[in-house]
């Protein structure tokens, strides 16, 4: 049964260039009640500004401000939040450079019909990356194997940032109390609901290097996710 409200959460600073072409392609997807919401870090570069504009053309299209940079995994905090005041009855969760192909957005939904959350896949059959360098395909391959067998949660891309939720599944797993940011995040998040016996559905997609600006990965966010397994392993 198709879902009455399903919302996009899109984290973004300094993100303009690519809001103004994302906005538009995400709005142009067949798919009913669509809503999207942006959740901003006070960007310099005059992304809330553009939304303002944005919202006179799309109805659907809502802002939500934050004072500061506070990294991506409390952004999505804050967006599950409104969106679940706002009644979405699906949320999904995607970068808005481009990497996630709007395109997938339907495919996600239709998978999240039969399951309780949908991960967006780039490491099973018909997944893949595109323009990455051999040792950035190399890291991310080994780390998602490397979480996979320290969690033992049979997902073949944990640290993925596609993914699609039913608001219930994000309610149930306490998603306010997440403490990591960046693909900590997207672990925790994928550990809370499968031990909580949640049914989780890896879909293939094509993840793709950011059109415009730059990349908002740190060593601190890679030693973060590093420990981060062991924790969850053992509920420290």
């Amino acid at each position: 049964m198709p879902f009455l409200k399903p919302l996009i959460v899109l984290p973004t600073y300094n993100e303009c260039e690519n809001i103004l072409q994302m906005i538009p392609a995400l709005f142009a997807l067949s798919v009913p009640n669509l809503c999207v919401l942006v959740v901003d870090d006070s960007s310099p570069d005059g992304t809330q500004e553009l939304i303002k504009e944005l919202q006179k053309k799309y109805p659907n299209l809502s802002l939500l401000s934050r004072p500061k940079k506070e990294g991506l995994g409390r952004a999505y905090v804050d967006g599950f939040r409104r969106a679940i005041e706002m009644d979405a009855d699906c949320i999904i969760q995607m970068d808005a450079d481009f990497s996630h192909d709007p395109a997938d957005v339907p495919k996600l939904l239709e998978a999240l019909e039969t399951a309780d959350w949908v991960i967006g896949s780039r490491y099973i059959v018909g997944g893949g990356t595109k323009h990455w360098p051999l040792h950035r395909l190399m890291l991310s391959q080994c780390a998602n194997v490397y979480a996979s067998f320290v969690t033992a949660i049979p997902i073949s891309d944990l640290t993925g940032g596609f993914k699609a939720w039913k608001s219930d599944c994000l309610q149930k797993i306490g998603f306010e109390n997440m403490e990591t940011n960046g693909y900590g995040f997207q672990i925790e998040t994928n550990f809370r609901a499968y031990k909580m016996g949640f049914k989780p559905k890896e879909v293939p997609i094509l993840f793709t290097e950011r059109r415009q600006g730059k990349s908002k990965m740190s060593q601190k966010i890679v030693w973060e996710a590093l420990l981060l397994v062991w924790k969850l392993r053992f509920g420290c």
